[in-house]
């Protein structure tokens, strides 16, 4: 087969739309884990906040857990 200069075969043409798709997956799939992080981090920091709230609201803190 002969193709002018430009012309993608069936098997590049299809090569191109698979490598098209894996790269949108990948994409995907790194914007879903950042935000899974981000969320996990937001948690884990209203975590830490809360049980420190907890703490003073206790009067469980002292000043050698105040200075770290």
């Amino acid at each position: 087969m002969v193709f002018a200069p430009g012309d993608k075969s069936g098997n590049e043409h299809e090569e191109a739309k698979l490598q098209n798709a894996s790269k949108q997956i990948v994409h995907t799939a790194i914007q879903q884990a950042v935000k899974q992080l981000s969320q996990e981090n937001q948690q884990k920091t209203k975590g830490t906040n809360s049980s420190i709230s907890l703490q003073l609201e206790r009067g469980e803190l002292t000043k050698k857990h105040e200075k770290k």
